[in-house]
Parts: C-alpha cells; sequence; structure tokens
C-alpha cells in the first residue's frame, strides 16, 4: 500500500510564551521488509531558531527545536509519502511460555532490538496483579497465541471512550476504568504480556481508516494510532497487535515509532515559558495513492 500521510499540531497557549524547546516525533520511518519512506517534510510555526534532526536509542525519528521569540501558538505540519508491505502471518513457530524465558536468556545482546529492554515495568505500563490475573485467562500453547488471545479480548471488554483518559493516564487507571483510548488499550495489553514473561512494547503510528459505505471520507478525521509489539522468541521475533481493533497490524498500520511506552514515542515533549491554560488539537490525514 502506498499513503499521502499529513499531520497537523496545533497549541494555543493562554499567554505568549517566551520561548521553548520540544521534541519532535511524528515522521515514519524506513523499516527494512515493512515500510519505506519515499519523502517527508517536517515544518514548524513560528520557525524555529535551532533545529537539529537524529534517531533517539529505538531509532525513532526525533526533530529538536529551540524558539526563541514570543509566540502565542505553535504549529507542527509533517507531510510523508510511505509504502507499507507487511509480510503476512505466517506458521506460528512460537515457544510456549517456559520455553520462551529460555530463549531470552539466551539472547546476549542490549541493543535497541533486544527483548530485554521490553520486560520490566514502565511508566505508563507498570506490572499489575490484576491486570496479570487477567491476561493469564489468555495463556494458550504459544507466545503468538497467547497474544492474539489477549489482543481479541481487550477489544472485545474494553469500551472506546475518548473522554475517559488522558496522555497521562498509566495502565492500572484505565484497566479499572474499563475504557479509554487506542493509547490505553496499548498499555494493558504490554502490562499483561509483560506480568506472563512475554517482552512487549509500544509502537506509535498512523492507521488507515475506511469511511462507511457511501460516506464520503472526513478530511483531518484521523488521528495518530498506537499498538503493540511483543517478543515471541528466537524464530518468530517481534509481532504486532493492534487491541482497539482486535487484529494483527496490517498494511492500514503506518509506523511512526517504537517505545516502551508512550512516554518514549510522544509525539512532542519539551519546556515553555508562560502561565496559564494550553489547548491542543491534532488532524491527520491518511489517503491511499494509486500505485
Amino acid at each position: 500500500m502506498l499513503y499521502d500521510i499529513k499531520l497537523h499540531l496545533h497549541y494555543g497557549y493562554a499567554a505568549a510564551a517566551g520561548g521553548g524547546r520540544h521534541q519532535v516525533r511524528v515522521l515514519p520511518q524506513t523499516i527494512t521488509g515493512v515500510q519505506r519512506v519515499i519523502a517527508a517534510s517536517l515544518l514548524f510555526q513560528p520557525n524555529p531558531a535551532e533545529r537539529a534532526d537524529f534517531s533517539d536509542f529505538f531509532g525513532n525519528n526525533v526533530t529538536a527545536i529551540a524558539v526563541r521569540d514570543a509566540h502565542e501558538e505553535l504549529h507542527v505540519r509533517m507531510s510523508a509519502r510511505v509504502s507499507v508491505s507487511r509480510p503476512e502471518a505466517g506458521l506460528d513457530v512460537s515457544p510456549d511460555i517456559p520455553g520462551l524465558r529460555g530463549e531470552l536468556d539466551a539472547v546476549r545482546s542490549l541493543s535497541a532490538e533486544a527483548p530485554h529492554h521490553f520486560l520490566a515495568a514502565s511508566n505508563h505500563a507498570g506490572i499489575d496483579p490484576v491486570i496479570t490475573a487477567y491476561a493469564r485467562e489468555s495463556l494458550a500453547g504459544s507466545a503468538i497465541a497467547t497474544a492474539v488471545d489477549l489482543c481479541n479480548r481487550i477489544h472485545r471488554d474494553f469500551t472506546y471512550d475518548g473522554k475517559a483518559t488522558t496522555v497521562q493516564t498509566r495502565a492500572s487507571d484505565a484497566f479499572a476504568l474499563q475504557r479509554g483510548v487506542c493509547q490505553d488499550f496499548s498499555h494493558i495489553m504490554i502490562a499483561g504480556l509483560r506480568g506472563l514473561g512475554i517482552p512487549a512494547g509500544y509502537v506509535s503510528g498512523f492507521l488507515r481508516t475506511i469511511p462507511p459505505k457511501g460516506k464520503p471520507r472526513l478530511e483531518g478525521a484521523d488521528a495518530m494510532h498506537a499498538w503493540v509489539k511483543a517478543w515471541c522468541g528466537r524464530d518468530a521475533g517481534w509481532q504486532e497487535f493492534d487491541p482497539t481493533n482486535g487484529m494483527r497490524a496490517s498494511n492500514d498500520h503506518i509506523t511512526v515509532g517504537y517505545g516502551r511506552d508512550y512516554s518514549d514515542v510522544a509525539p512532542i515533549v519539551g519546556v515553555l515559558k508562560t502561565t496559564g491554560e494550553q489547548i491542543g488539537e491534532q488532524a491527520v490525514d491518511v489517503i491511499p495513492v494509486a500505485a
């Protein structure tokens, strides 16, 4: 699949900011065998006095900016053309949980892809005994079968509610509410898998949405999406699951970044010299392009 992606982040400040520094993670990345970025651009208004583009530890594209002049709002605009061609799910060659532990012990690496980084509790996805007990009901004959079942159960058991949580909500709080958004469902699944001993991480990106039959596509109606990656053993490697939609990641999923949880791949983080409230708005278009 070939996509044109447009993202607009807008932040407005009650009082003019005297300056600010931000790190932005919204540019898709090229992933061997999964997706290729053909072209991409990232623009800011006001124009930053400083800008540096680099990759973080997990290989995510990061743009650091500094705005020195007073400003009442910040606009971030990203556009990209991306080709996605995920391999189809093959035979389940993942071990059971005891076998997975043995294969995990044999990994002698601390590279960004090493599963060890994704096994311990993290800020948004702590290991919670209640969530672990819930995840234990999904235990099946293999790591992949367990992850698939947990993914489907979260999709079935939790209610999508954009007003129930915030970006600060942790997995345990969203689990207690039994509702939330893609970020929350991903954190719950990550916490559950880690509680079972399956390394799991957070994937930030975009999802192509298809309008109801006979209805036009609404510009800017899409939003950034989140799903889960799980390490399912030496042969199966990393597999990706979307608990919000109860499915494996497909060619409709476009990856921006990987991390232990939302904290590692938040679209924008930083500091400002200002007072009063701030508002934030997000608009995303994911448009299929005829090859």
